[in-house]
């Protein structure tokens, strides 16, 4: 499985360093609060588990599903298969995802916790890869920015394979073309 990846862009040891650093970043921001961190799943499940071990505050944990991908490319809009069961009305809501690369998706469920009534919505993406971008979004919390390349990897997939890499890599072209 690791012979379909052309180069490691984050290693295990980077993506601790990611959650520490942005665990301790939440943590202080939402130091007098409660938060609700929102997963996007299926791709924030390592992630979000990871982070959630640097966050020292009280918080809340629920997770929406989402389908914004056929293979490579993104549909152009999403599908809702999960939603929450959290009451967000009034809470700060902290919506975390594996990447952020159109834009889309982060966008409309960012757009749907603010009529929903939430206090606050805040952004919390693994991967930033603003070269995709269709859409614009303030993501507040960003891991590491990538370069425009299909990667998998660390909850990152391709037609549901390679989420279990622990690390981020470049899946090579003949996989997917």
């Amino acid at each position: 499985m690791t012979n379909d990846v052309d180069k490691v862009l984050l290693s295990k040891e980077d993506l601790e360093n990611i959650t520490k650093k942005l665990g301790a970043e939440i943590s202080r921001d939402f130091a007098d609060k409660t938060p609700v961190f929102i997963g996007l799943l299926k791709g924030c499940n390592p992630f979000l588990s990871d982070l959630l071990k640097n966050v020292t505050i009280p918080c809340e944990v629920d997770y929406m599903k989402v389908s914004s991908y056929v293979g490579t490319e993104s549909k152009g809009s999403i599908t809702i298969i999960n939603d929450i069961t959290t009451n967000v009305k009034d809470r700060d809501v902290i919506i975390v995802d594996d990447i952020v690369d159109t834009g889309r998706t982060t966008s409309l469920i960012k757009h749907l916790f603010e009529q929903r009534d939430a206090k606050s919505v805040t952004l919390c993406c693994m991967l930033d890869k603003p070269e995709g971008r269709v859409v614009e979004v303030n993501v507040k919390y960003i891991g590491s920015t990538i370069p425009n390349e299909f990667v998998v990897g660390y909850g990152l997939d391709y037609n549901e394979l390679y989420r279990n890499l622990p690390f981020i890599g470049v899946l090579k072209r003949e996989i997917y073309n």
